[in-house]
């Protein structure tokens, strides 16, 4: 009997313990400026979570342009465990558990990028997007969040993410102890050239041989392929007025090979040349899928080709091995990969942004983890590495853009990844 009373006791205390720190929470949130909450589902492991809008101003130095409401996640543990920010490159739509956030016991802050999903403003000024101005937004969240959790900081995120996570210390430098950016391409140029020579030198000889050919050949078969790629496309409910259904059809094999490696597809499953022609579109699609080309995902993905074009940079597609036949494309100059709103005219503006910032990281960009697959097309953009910081490269052998994660790393990695986190966090993880 004395056992079970001691059980029920603790299990009281434990119970009281949570209330306790779901209301206080609350009252501090409600404290916050310019924020407010919902509740939300709360995640295995974790003792309460809400849904944020955060107040941003349009232009962080100007405050008379207006402001637009900035979605954020948040995933509370404990008021004593370190904070993760997760730093989205674009929409997120629901809460979920980041892996990082679950190594570390840490509490979860997922910010939606300005101009994707709920986090835009009524009428969008594509002036305002920009790093300057993202990573302002990341800011401010930090200060907010920072008067209820006090302990060490974390920031992450995955492709873009990450590579916001990048930006994001580059101009706050002191706001987080550690970032670990993820599959994060850091490009020189409007149009990175360091992808073509992936291309001449990823996997073997063999394989990309195999996937130049069936590039090739599809483009040969083009009067059969485009009627199944038309009836593909009426069944997705996709429609092709940015760019028309010929010049989507080659801009997905021009992709192809550039999704062939990001997304680890497999050279064995290339169709051969006397393969049913509906084998070779169905490979097509699942690799390259011209889903992808439609007027619904330019318009998904308007803002990312606007920062891609105005700041970032980003890649184009090689023409010269195809010049005879591509009937739809330009013939003359490499396409462009971002595909800006509305065609809108857009003046490449990243260049000496682009330069500080490798210069920074080369010379003065402390406590960075940085994790990339070794296939992963992304890979060529990576950030280089330097012995003149004092940061970790992890380039995961074998693995792409959609698997290059702390759980799969070699037991040497592991230990390699604990002793850093236990060096700059002290976080124990063995």
């Amino acid at each position: 009997m004395k056992t079970y009373s001691l059980v029920f006791a603790v299990c009281l205390a434990f119970f009281n313990q949570v209330v306790a720190q779901h209301s206080d929470l609350e009252t501090q949130l409600f404290d916050l400026p310019d924020v407010s909450f919902e509740k939300i589902d709360t995640p295995e492991g974790y003792q309460s979570a809400y849904v944020l809008k955060v107040k941003q101003p349009i232009d962080h130095s100007d405050a008379s342009k207006g402001y637009f409401q900035q979605k954020v996640y948040l995933s509370h543990l404990s008021f004593d465990a370190p904070s993760v920010i997760i730093t989205q490159g674009y929409t997120k739509a629901r809460n979920s558990i980041f892996e990082l956030s679950d190594i570390l016991k840490a509490n979860q802050i997922d910010v939606e990028h300005r101009y994707f999903g709920d986090s835009s403003p009524e009428n969008i000024d594509y002036d305002y997007l920009n790093l300057k101005q993202a990573t302002a937004d990341l800011h401010h969240i930090r200060e907010l969040l920072g008067e209820i959790y006090k302990g060490k900081w974390v920031s992450t995120g995955v492709s873009k993410g990450g590579a916001t996570t990048i930006f994001y210390r580059y101009f706050y430098p002191d706001d987080v102890t550690v970032s670990v950016p993820y599959v994060a391409p850091i490009n020189d140029s409007f149009e990175d050239e360091r992808i073509y020579k992936f291309f001449d030198t990823i996997g073997t000889a063999k394989c990309r041989n195999k996937i130049e050919n069936f590039q090739k050949d599809i483009l040969k078969h083009r009067k059969e392929v485009l009627p199944l790629l038309e009836f593909y496309s009426l069944g997705q409910n996709v429609h092709y007025t940015y760019v028309n259904d010929e010049q989507a059809f080659e801009l997905s094999v021009l992709e192809y090979p550039f999704s062939f490696w990001q997304w680890g597809s497999n050279c064995d499953e290339i169709p051969s040349k006397n393969a049913p022609i509906e084998e070779k579109v169905k490979h097509l699609i699942e690799v390259a899928d011209i889903v992808f080309f439609s007027d619904e995902t330019m318009e998904k993905y308007a803002s990312h080709y606007y920062q891609s074009a105005e700041e970032f940079g980003y890649y184009g597609y090689e023409t010269k091995d195809f010049k005879g036949l591509l009937k739809a494309l330009p013939k003359d100059k490499n396409t462009h990969a971002a595909f800006t709103p509305n065609h809108m005219k857009v003046d490449f503006k990243g260049g000496e942004l682009l330069t500080d910032i490798g210069e920074w990281l080369e010379t003065e960009g402390n406590h960075f983890i940085y994790i990339y697959g070794g296939n992963d097309t992304w890979s060529a953009t990576a950030v280089p590495k330097s012995d003149a910081v004092d940061s970790q490269w992890f380039i995961l052998k074998g693995k792409h853009h959609g698997n290059a994660r702390i759980k799969n790393f070699t037991t040497a990695e592991k230990e390699r990844f604990n002793k850093t986190i236990n060096d700059w966090l002290g976080i124990n993880l063995n």
